[in-house]
């Protein structure tokens, strides 16, 4: 990593607004030291789709899925290379997603509805597969489209411009090492409570003093608390 390389956090939404825009934050790493420089908020898959062209380098870590779980797509018998897979998944509606996966898990067990990616068990994360609460598979839906078609260096998968990085980023494994299984967000304002906040309180001063396996310390600046 060069020190001039940008780094970016991709806080994702299926469904963009004013009210809940996709927030992108910037920063940079210099001496162990993360620097957050701004956060940008993005109304739209367009304006991100513009961000995604700025010319690098740098590395984003994006908070959606960017594949499927095997066991389905071999269900289901969809393309099993990645760009095929995700040009047939793209190409599908977001209401004929929902039916699909919702058929394969009636036809399963209690305990064992949803197929999961290898790399859920380690993170922590959600099903790909998940529509709902949530709605995961809708963002890989939106979001992958604008990874191929900004011609992103997607490592593994799709090779692009090896100045422009995304990766899968895992925000909650992070916060689960620094807090435990304390809830710290809500978009419900009626759950945005006092407790929540003390949680990100907590889970700042945590990035602050670096106390994660990443060994990395935060700096912000008063404005950005």
């Amino acid at each position: 990593m060069t020190a001039t390389m940008l780094l970016a956090g991709i806080d994702f939404t299926s469904r963009p607004t004013r009210r809940k825009p996709i927030t992108v934050a910037l920063g940079g790493l210099e001496h162990g030291v993360l620097r957050l420089a701004r956060v940008e908020a993005h109304e739209s898959f367009e304006a991100l789709s513009g961000w995604l062209r700025t010319p690098g380098p740098w590395i984003a870590a994006c908070d959606f899925p960017f594949g499927l779980p095997r066991e389905l797509v071999e269900f289901l018998g969809w393309p099993r290379e990645w760009l095929p897979l995700m040009r047939h998944y793209t190409a599908m509606s977001r209401e004929e997603i929902r039916d699909t996966f919702v058929a394969f898990c009636d036809a399963r067990p209690v305990g064992a509805k949803f197929a999961h990616r290898a790399c859920d068990g380690p993170a922590g994360s959600s099903p790909s597969m998940k529509w709902v609460n949530p709605p995961v598979a809708y963002m890989l839906h939106a979001g992958v489209p604008l990874l191929i078609d900004a011609g992103v260096h997607l490592p593994g998968l799709h090779a692009g411009d090896l100045q422009r990085v995304a990766l899968e980023g895992y925000p909650g494994m992070l916060a689960r090492e620094l807090i435990g299984s304390r809830s710290y967000k809500s978009d419900d304002k009626a759950k945005q409570t006092p407790e929540r906040l003390i949680a990100r309180k907590d889970l700042l001063e945590a990035l602050e003093q670096g106390r994660s396996r990443l060994g990395v310390r935060l700096r912000v600046s008063h404005a950005q608390r």
